[in-house]
């Protein structure tokens, strides 16, 4: 504490092991990953086309096993179609009602035949895709 001594390495290692971490995570310089993501963090995108906006919960969430958006439909709107691919969808209705699934329901689908969420009134919802397909 006032510089006077410095540990041996076998002092050291029993302070590492009481503060359950490695020398290399203890000497690491890299910075420990992000659990926690703030709307400064989210990456959004409009489609006028489609009427709809993407917003990415996860920055970079490609590199995870899976992709949650948050997805706006406008009334008419739609996500594009999305070929057959390995892996599976979820989502969560959060807003207006749209064609089987209402305010408070849930869908859950396997990705092997083409698959699309439209809208007739708008709505918004939670969308999950395992292994990221956006």
């Amino acid at each position: 504490e006032r510089d006077l001594t410095s540990p041996s390495i076998v002092t050291l290692m029993d302070i590492l092991q009481c503060l359950g971490t490695t020398p290399a995570d203890f000497f690491s310089e890299k910075e420990p990953e992000q659990l926690v993501f703030r709307k400064t963090d989210y990456f959004e995108k409009q489609d006028s086309e489609l009427r709809n906006h993407i917003c990415w919960l996860i920055p970079n969430a490609q590199k995870n096993m899976m992709e949650p958006i948050l997805l706006t439909l406008e009334p008419g709107g739609r996500m594009a179609e999305d070929a057959p691919h390995a892996g599976e969808e979820f989502g969560y209705v959060l807003g207006n009602e749209t064609r089987r699934v209402k305010k408070g329901e849930s869908f859950y689908y396997r990705s092997e035949k083409n698959h699309y969420v439209s809208s007739r009134t708008g709505c918004t919802l939670l969308y999950v895709s395992a292994p990221p397909s956006f």
